[in-house]
């Protein structure tokens, strides 16, 4: 009440009062004006009263040279709630005063403003500075006038951002000791959420929200915004929390309560969890967090006290305490939560608060409604689909040879595990090389960071799910039970009998697109093949299909295949743009896929499952002809458990344990590829070494079909590129 006093107005004391903690431009005073009318008009279009601004005293002396360069000019804005709207009311829309004010000032082309918080429950201090030299930079927390019932706090090391003002920690509701390895796929599934993101309590202003993560921010930064979006909607601190980073539910050894289970279920409906380690303290004004992600891979530490004091954090001995007074010592444990409701006084254990979530709403019916359909699949039994002739030209046109088939495909079936190989490839990388290569070649496996570490996922397989849902995905903003109307299956892998079951249960239209291009069509055949199916699949979703099937089984002698991995991240990345991702799944029929890599690539490129179906008639063909002593029901299990453990290998050297969020994320480097093919059909890969371009692909596709569908089809190639041949890949050690 002084500062208000201070610039000249009487306090309200029948109306709350918010406090907007500004940066502004510190050199630019023309810029500076025009963030104070962008604010100030903001508050006032929405109609609150300004009681005025106010300069917040620092002590710069304890600031390093760069930081005091880019230091920004801090002012708070004082805020009544003139309206007399309840507080819940009036913190939803002061977050949405902010996101108006972020959207204007974007337009406006001014970088610099950055409001920290605006909130009638909470003031953010932050900057670029040590930890012992906050209260020393800001006066305002060393006045004994200054009271809080809750302070979060949190020091970082900045490791994937460059260090800035703005990115210092704690953003709006969070502070997060960690790294979010399902970033990219996590920002491009919001994206896509976004256009169906609709809420009652929002109404009208459900627009002035998007996007929901601004450009730019950081890992963390990007987890607080989705977080504080679903508490503004009306979710509560730990409910957001247990959405987006849920623990480890579906293979306990010891099972989880029912009721637990039923909401984990739900929560997997609703969205993609948030994964990597993760130490979370979070705050909604009412509640107060602390929570760990389903690794548990960061500490995080508690004590309570006599006189009702919650100290918890990543180091024991944080805060001095009278050891004498201390009630209770512990750590939080993988996915576990710690929560205080302060409009009660009461803290909740890890038990006691997600016993409180289970019961908050009838999750066990809802969960009613999401079909689990591998048991439908088990039973079915496989056949083919080519045989003969027909099915040795679609090998060699998908690139088949018989080193691949005998190393590679045949001990999957038979053994359930991909097989080993010494380390290294001294094959030239796939642009170079002169043999037809797949396009998963040009791709490379990104790892985890330094301070991140990657997953056992065979001694930590507990932790990890290849759970897979499919269909129509909902709002995300909506708390029932339409969101659970999905369809499940615990991996993405669908074999040829199965994939016809599948489909005799999906609950909406299905469509079937053709990659394929003519074979004499002109040098941009392919791109405008590719133009083809983005625009099939654009108006197959719009006109209510809620599965799309992407096939390239249609190809013959005059229609070459496209590259499954283009034409799927081709649609994908269309669909995300179009925001109408979440609309449908996205089905993949590929006749060169054979190898866990190829199927990572594809669900990190988007798909929903994949049928390897020249892949299964292969093995068929081998049964047949007596070169395999076993059923193709029994192989194809055998093959499915290999590619589900290669798939779960592969997400855990970048740390991700869902197969949820690794879908469409492209944690891949692209070596090969040209930059522009990239940046237009796999948005957000970096290609580090450029090379073929759409029409170089072309050319490579072209050429591998004529041999398979002109040439002589009585045998395969031998190979020659994982073992040194005379008619195969050229190797560096190889005979002269």
């Amino acid at each position: 009440y002084d500062q208000i006093r201070r610039t000249g107005h009487e306090p309200r004391h029948d109306e709350l009062i918010a406090v907007g903690q500004v940066f502004l431009p510190r050199t630019n005073f023309g810029a500076q004006e025009t963030c104070r009318t962008i604010v100030e008009s903001e508050v006032l279009r929405m109609g609150y009263y300004i009681h005025g601004w106010r300069h917040v005293p620092v002590e710069i002396d304890c600031l390093g040279e760069k930081a005091n360069a880019t230091r920004p000019e801090i002012e708070q804005i004082l805020i009544s709630n003139s309206k007399g709207v309840d507080e819940e009311t009036f913190e939803r829309e002061l977050y949405v005063i902010r996101r108006r004010i972020e959207k204007e000032a974007t337009n406006s082309g001014v970088t610099e403003l950055y409001v920290a918080s605006m909130s009638c429950r909470s003031i953010i201090y932050k900057g670029m500075m040590l930890a012992e030299q906050v209260a020393e930079f800001y006066p305002d927390l060393r006045d004994q006038r200054f009271e809080s019932t809750f302070a979060i706090y949190h020091q970082r090391y900045s490791t994937n951002t460059f260090p800035q003002w703005w990115l210092a920690q704690p953003f709006r509701m969070l502070a997060h000791n960690g790294e979010i390895n399902t970033l990219k796929g996590n920002i491009n599934w919001m994206k896509s959420h976004e256009i169906r993101m609709a809420s009652t309590t929002f109404g009208d202003m459900a627009e002035d929200i998007k996007p929901i993560i601004p450009a730019g921010s950081s890992d963390s930064a990007a987890l607080d915004a989705v977080f504080e979006m679903m508490v503004r909607a009306g979710r509560d601190a730990p409910m957001a929390k247990t959405i987006l980073v849920p623990e480890s539910w579906s293979k306990q050894a010891e099972e989880l309560p029912k009721s637990w289970r039923d909401m984990y279920s739900y929560c997997n409906a609703v969205m993609e969890p948030w994964d990597g380690p993760a130490a979370l303290a979070m705050t909604d004004g009412r509640w107060v967090c602390a929570g760990l992600d389903r690794n548990g891979l960061r500490p995080m530490r508690y004590v309570v006290t006599g006189d009702g004091l919650l100290i918890a954090g990543s180091e024991t001995g944080m805060v001095p305490i009278d050891e004498s007074i201390v009630r209770q010592k512990g750590a939080l444990g993988p996915g576990q939560l710690l929560a205080v409701d302060m409009t009660l006084g009461k803290l909740y254990d890890d038990i006691a608060i997600k016993e409180k979530l289970a019961a908050s709403q009838p999750f066990g019916s809802w969960v009613k409604k999401i079909k689990e359909l591998d048991n439908a699949l088990a039973h079915v039994t496989e056949s083919a689909i080519f045989i003969g002739d027909e099915l040795r030209r679609r090998q060699i046109a998908a690139g088949y040879s018989i080193e691949e088939i005998e190393q590679i495909l045949v001990p999957m079936a038979e053994t359930g595990k991909e097989s080993l190989a010494s380390m290294g490839d001294d094959t030239p990388s796939a642009v170079l090389s002169k043999m037809y290569r797949p396009l998963s070649h040009y791709f490379r496996q990104n790892f985890s960071q330094v301070t991140n570490p990657p997953i056992d996922s065979l001694r930590e397989f507990r932790v990890m799910s290849l759970k897979t849902r499919f269909g129509n995905l909902k709002n995300v903003l909506d708390d029932s039970s339409p969101q659970s109307e999905i369809l499940v299956l615990e991996s993405p892998f669908v074999a040829n009998s199965q994939w016809d079951e599948l489909k005799r249960h999906f609950d909406s239209e299905l469509v079937e697109i053709d990659c394929s291009f003519n074979k004499n069509g002109s040098a941009n055949a392919l791109r405008q093949g590719l133009e083809r199916i983005r625009a099939e699949a654009e108006d197959a979703v719009r006109s209510g299909f809620g599965h799309l099937v992407l096939t390239d089984h249609l190809s013959n002698s005059n229609k070459v295949a496209m590259p499954m991995i283009l034409a799927t991240s081709a649609v994908h990345s269309h669909l995300t743009s179009k925001g109408l991702r979440t609309f449908t799944s996205i089905n993949v029929r590929s006749a060169e896929c054979i190898d866990p890599h190829y199927f990572a690539v594809l669900v990190g490129a988007g798909a929903t499952v994949v049928n390897a179906y020249l892949a299964e008639d292969s093995l068929a063909d081998r049964i047949a002809r007596g070169l395999m002593n076993v059923k193709l029901n029994d192989a194809m299990a055998q093959y499915r458990k290999a590619v589900d453990q290669g798939l779960l290998k592969i997400m855990s050297k970048m740390g991700i344990s869902v197969i949820s969020s690794y879908r469409g994320g492209l944690n891949f480097e692209a070596v090969g590829l040209s930059r522009a093919m990239c940046a237009e059909y796999f948005p957000g890969l970096i290609s580090r070494i450029s090379g073929i371009g759409v029409s170089g692909v072309q050319k490579k596709s072209v050429e591998v079909h004529e041999i398979g569908w002109l040439g002589a089809a009585h045998f395969l190639p031998m190979g020659g590129f994982y073992k040194s041949r005379k008619s195969g890949e050229t190797h560096a050690w190889e005979a002269q």
